[in-house]
């Protein structure tokens, strides 16, 4: 992915930077769509191995752009968000065996313990296993406390989201989170804003393309990974190949939602101003 020379300049170089959600057997119907079976997994980590992808972290990405440190020859980033349990019963396991280094993006009120407000979509990680994986080399990361669409939230509620979610993963942890991920992949320039001022330095989007250093360290883009996803698709994804054609039908649909989310955000806006 670094690219090859074009009109005497190298080109840009393109990561690609996976999103996986659930890894399970039998998921249930919430998370079924975003999930891939511990087969499938397996054989994708397989193919990244095969084909001389090197895995690192989403700090490690963002800290070699920022200084313009040389990457390894075909990097690939490997991500997961909200924190289901599947991650360490299933991908943990082949992570290791490849020595890939991971993110795991948590929601801090989704996962079993203390903190736990009941919004799980199925089964979540605990916090032992959240050690367990964050001493296997996978970097955990913030994906706000209780997973709402943060660009629809007023300024009070955002704060409490981002930095709610980074003082639960430090006082767990005993690090302060440097990743986080937009839940939903939905952002905006204020919502970017707030994220850095939590203290994240870097944060990544969906978007469906390879991430790029010019979009910037807080809307890096990432590729889907379904339940759908056969390893022939699979693999012209993290090559670059068709992703605009792979992933058509749910950018017109974003594109739609989109205008719906920001006509919305203006009548709260002007019903505020109101009061």
């Amino acid at each position: 992915m670094s690219g090859s020379p074009e009109s005497g300049a190298p080109r840009e170089p393109r990561v690609p930077i996976l999103m996986y959600h659930a890894v399970a057997k039998a998921p249930n119907n919430a998370t079924r769509a975003l999930s891939v079976t511990p087969e499938a997994f397996t054989e994708q980590m397989a193919l990244l191995r095969g084909s001389g992808f090197t895995a690192i972290n989403t700090a490690s990405l963002a800290r070699s752009w920022r200084h313009s440190a040389p990457l390894p020859e075909r990097p690939v980033l490997i991500t997961f968000d909200d924190g289901y349990e599947g991650v360490h019963r299933h991908a943990l396991p082949v992570l290791s065996r490849h020595g890939f280094a991971a993110t795991l993006f948590v929601s801090t009120g989704w996962l079993r313990g203390e903190y736990d407000t009941g919004g799980g979509l199925d089964i979540m990680l605990d916090w032992d296993q959240v050690r367990a994986l964050a001493a296997a080399d996978v970097e955990i990361g913030g994906h706000s406390h209780t997973h709402p669409q943060l660009d629809q939230l007023a300024d009070d509620a955002l704060r409490y989201e981002l930095r709610h979610c980074r003082e639960i993963i430090a006082a767990e942890l005993g690090v302060l989170p440097a990743s986080f991920a937009y839940p939903y992949g939905y952002s905006s320039r204020r919502v970017r804003r707030a994220v850095r001022e939590a203290g994240f330095t870097q944060s990544l989007a969906v978007g469906n393309a390879l991430a790029r250093r010019r979009q910037g360290p807080y809307a890096l883009r990432r590729v889907t990974v379904r339940r759908g996803t056969g390893i022939e698709e699979f693999e012209r994804l993290v090559e670059g190949r068709a992703i605009t054609r792979v992933f058509a039908r749910d950018r017109a649909l974003t594109k739609g939602y989109s205008m719906v989310r920001r006509a919305r955000q203006v009548r709260r806006k002007a019903t505020r101003s109101r009061v």
